[in-house]
């Protein structure tokens, strides 16, 4: 994908840094929760409390995103996508300080808090890659979806190597050593980006007051709330109900059982994220945004939130009518999950560009922290029934669960409405 260098505007090359720097630290985060969710899970961990260890990274991602758009404004985007890199060096190193001979409860505790700082971390990040696109990439016809959808996409491809990375990890060093050696990477490639940062990413506004961070269009807060719903359902079964039951259906319970059990669960994780990362960033292809106007592209979030909801319906019919771990489930359920991610990410996809589409350059990192705290929302609600609903009623209330979150996500779609001026696709 290439652009004429005359069209591309001042700081274009600060962005593409800013996305190098994303793409490093979202490796560091798809492996992170790989290695925490299968060491844990092997340390005798209930679904419930697995779920306990993601619940202060949403929390943080939620309280990091509302605050960011704002610290942003104020201090400039260089400064919160060094926090983003930096805290999560902090927080790598964190983890392998855990004894394992503390009790159980203490162990959550302090995995949930370094878990929390994690979360701090990746949201500062993707706040700052994110609104340099709006504000730093190239225009033109069809410019904005598509350089959105880059990415969107390459990240969600990048963060899936980082989940198979992070079980290989497990495998082949072991919990500390794995997460002390990503703490070493991240260092010196933040270390690389401090050093080679070129101009053109904005200063801060002095004047950029707190209060600004609640939007006043109701498209951003109609999309905020499709967004919570989308993520929630994509969660409920992502975090821990699928990990867990392939796990318990591929390993015999012996050492080498478990390794094998790691790489394969981290393999389908991966295939998942790198194939959800792939069609976001063809999403501009397949919804033929050059050419239909910004009305289609609005209503179109509805129809596609709609033919999402079939898959986890069909999936949930399947698991009710044999709920008990079989080949023929598990085939249809990897089958199913994969048709769930493509279609999940063109909706994702969508949604990205239109938060863009309907903010204005001078408050975008406001709209854009907003809508990312409402993305984490989003995910906290997905953690926690993960857990709890795995726990209780097993497969079966996970893909029920998923179902009425993504029929709740096309009811909030369905109030988005074509404003005018809209920024050109």
């Amino acid at each position: 994908m290439t652009d004429n260098p005359a069209s591309r505007p001042e700081g274009f090359s600060a962005y593409i840094a800013v996305t190098a720097a994303y793409w490093a630290f979202m490796l560091t985060d798809g492996a992170l929760r790989m290695l925490v969710l299968l060491h844990f899970h092997t340390l005798g961990f209930s679904p419930v409390q697995l779920a306990y260890l993601f619940i202060l990274y949403e929390v943080a991602g939620m309280v990091t995103n509302l605050s960011a758009g704002w610290i942003a404004a104020r201090f400039g985007l260089v400064s919160t996508l060094y926090a983003g890199l930096s805290l999560q060096v902090v927080a790598l190193i964190a983890l392998a300080q855990l004894n394992p001979s503390w009790a159980i409860g203490a162990s959550v505790a302090y995995v949930m808090v370094v878990q929390g700082l994690s979360g701090v971390a990746k949201d500062l990040a993707k706040m700052s890659s994110k609104s340099a696109v709006k504000l730093l990439a190239p225009t033109g016809k069809g410019g904005l979806f598509k350089w959105v959808a880059v990415l969107t996409g390459s990240k969600n491809a990048v963060k899936g190597v980082g989940f198979l990375l992070g079980a290989v990890l497990l495998a082949a060093l072991g919990f500390d050593y794995a997460v002390v050696a990503m703490a070493v990477v991240l260092a010196l490639i933040l270390a690389a980006i401090v050093v080679a940062m070129p101009p053109g990413l904005p200063r801060g506004r002095k004047g950029a007051k707190f209060s600004e961070v609640f939007s006043k269009s109701a498209n951003v807060n109609w999309l905020s709330a499709a967004r919570v719903f989308l993520f929630g359902a994509r969660d409920v079964w992502f975090v821990v109900g699928i990990p867990i039951y392939f796990y318990a259906v591929l390993s015999d319970g012996t050492h080498a059982g478990d390794r094998a059990a790691f790489f394969l669960v981290g393999t389908f994780m991966a295939l998942w994220i790198i194939l959800y990362g792939a069609v976001q960033a063809t999403a501009p292809h397949i919804l033929k945004a050059q050419s239909r106007p910004e009305s289609d592209l609005i209503g179109a979030a509805r129809h596609w939130a709609l033919a999402l909801l079939a898959v986890p319906a069909l999936l949930s019919a399947a698991v009710l009518i044999d709920p008990t771990p079989s080949l023929w489930l598990s085939t249809v359920l990897v089958v199913g999950l994969l048709a769930f991610g493509a279609i999940f990410a063109v909706n994702s996809s969508l949604h990205s560009y239109l938060i863009l589409a309907f903010t204005q350059a001078e408050r975008v990192t406001m709209d854009v922290g907003f809508y990312y705290m409402a993305n984490a929302g989003g995910r906290l609600i997905g953690t926690l029934l993960s857990g709890l609903s795995y726990q209780m009623g097993g497969l079966p209330a996970v893909m029920i669960t998923a179902t009425v979150m993504v029929g709740l996500s096309a009811l909030a779609a369905g109030r988005l409405a074509p404003e005018t001026p809209l920024t050109s696709p």
